[in-house]
């Protein structure tokens, strides 16, 4: 790794910007300061960390090096927050000290995703350094990425500029030398649910069969939202699915097996088929998992009925898919199958999925760029998990290339995190290759 990059790169992981923590709020703040000046000190652009509700965003903008007033723009956008590095003890090396070791760089936010808004800053110094960066770059960075925050999503809904196309490198290959698009994420409505069916708990030798149990009313309430015996939720909950692409379709053909991919995380199939049709289901299909249920005296050999109950579960939306529409449905479909006399409390709220389509010219000139820097064409493939940013730039019309240079084994959010080191020089070399690539969208 060139001593100079090294040097900076450990600048910026010395932070312990870990945004969950209350104690490093400045660490965070610091951090967005850090590539702010970056911008300033390194791509001659401008910038600063600004205000923007209770948080803060790092703003920049680099101009193109020739004629800006006609050239496209792209928005950046990436985080500088950091997950917890707990446990410390697990830790072979300092999270907070950039160790290279056996051709890996190892900290805590390396790929998660200090490392990846790096490799941007960088690949836009170079083009700025050869006078040769042909679009406007506009950096929108946040520090509230790993605690869900939503202020760079209230950002996009208020700013009037728009882009062209965006990036975000806050992904990873599918392995090493296989790139990926993630053409769509997944939304998510969380429910919150609480059951009384009484004024006490009662002795369930004396009641039971005879009086409502609220643990029983909620395992009923839930189930009425699950998968049905084809792996698939009710109908009510399918409504307004975008299906996948012939291409996308193709793409998925040359994954892993869904059976290699279940054995791999030791668990189990859904349904008899739930292997053959893994990558439909978790990419372009909505679901549902209960996540907890509280009631009784869980531990204990308990004969109550219990009259209070509580429980979450969470939907997965796919793309296409309303929050209104499907969190409505469910929560008819669960207070249908509530009895009489239960009563009922159900709060939830929702973020959307997002999706690109991949004949975009963004897409595709987005597609030819990577292969023109790796020698192989990303797959186009969909992101399972859920990213509030991609739905809230497809509602602004900016066609977004989610990818990144993680890999399976770079230890996401678990201690020794790792990012392989030729991959800095790749990554910047395939970002120049991007933005030059997105010279041919046409300027607003």
């Amino acid at each position: 790794m060139d001593e100079t990059w090294r040097n900076e790169l450990s600048e910026f992981i010395a932070i312990p910007s870990v945004s969950a923590d209350a104690a490093h709020r400045d660490d965070v703040k610091r951090a967005g300061e850090w590539v702010c000046d970056f911008i300033r000190t390194k791509c001659g652009g401008t910038a600063q960390l600004t205000s923007f509700g209770q948080k803060e965003l790092a703003l920049g903008e680099i101009p193109a090096s020739n004629d800006a007033h006609n050239a496209p723009t792209v928005l950046c956008y990436g985080h500088f927050d950091v997950q917890p590095p707990a446990p410390l003890d697990l830790w072979e090396t300092d999270p907070f000290e950039l160790t290279i070791r056996d051709e890996w760089a190892y900290a805590r936010g390396v790929t998660d995703d200090k490392g990846q808004v790096y490799i941007l800053l960088k690949a836009a110094q170079k083009l700025v350094e050869s006078n040769a960066l042909p679009v406007n770059l506009r950096f929108a960075c946040d520090g509230e990425e790993e605690i869900g925050g939503t202020t760079i999503v209230d950002y996009l809904r208020d700013d009037d500029r728009g882009a062209n196309a965006g990036i975000i490198f806050d992904g990873g290959m599918l392995r090493q030398d296989l790139p990926a698009f993630d053409l769509a994420t997944r939304g998510l409505i969380a429910f919150d649910v609480k059951v009384k069916t009484g004024d006490r708990d009662l002795h369930s030798g004396m009641y039971g069969g005879a009086a409502l149990n609220a643990i029983h009313v909620l395992v009923k309430m839930f189930d009425a939202l699950l998968a049905q015996d084809d792996g698939l939720l009710p109908g009510s909950l399918r409504t307004g699915i975008t299906p996948p692409t012939q291409e996308e379709l193709a793409s998925w053909k040359t994954l892993p097996s869904g059976k290699d991919e279940l054995e791999s995380q030791g668990a189990r199939p859904l349904y008899p088929n739930a292997a053959e049709d893994f990558y439909l289901r978790t990419f372009a299909e909505p679901s549902c998992d209960v996540n907890g249920i509280i009631g009784g005296k869980p531990g204990l050999r308990n004969t109550t009925l219990s009259v209070h109950a509580s429980g979450e579960c969470t939907i997965r939306l796919a793309p296409g898919q309303d929050v209104h529409a499907i969190g409505t449905a469910a929560e008819r479909l669960m207070r249908d199958a509530a009895p009489a006399g239960a009563e009922v409390d159900i709060q939830w709220k929702g973020t959307p999925p997002g999706l690109v389509h991949p004949g975009s010219p963004a897409i595709q000139l987005g597609a030819q760029a990577f292969e023109k820097a790796l020698g192989v064409k990303p797959l186009f493939v969909r992101a399972g998990g859920t990213l509030p940013i991609m739905p809230a730039l497809a509602d602004r019309g900016i066609p977004t290339v989610l990818t990144g240079f993680g890999l399976p084994e770079s230890n996401v959010h678990s201690p020794n995190e790792k990012f392989l080191v030729r991959y800095f020089e790749a990554g910047v070399n395939t970002a120049a290759e991007l933005y030059t690539a997105f010279a041919e969208l046409p300027a607003d």
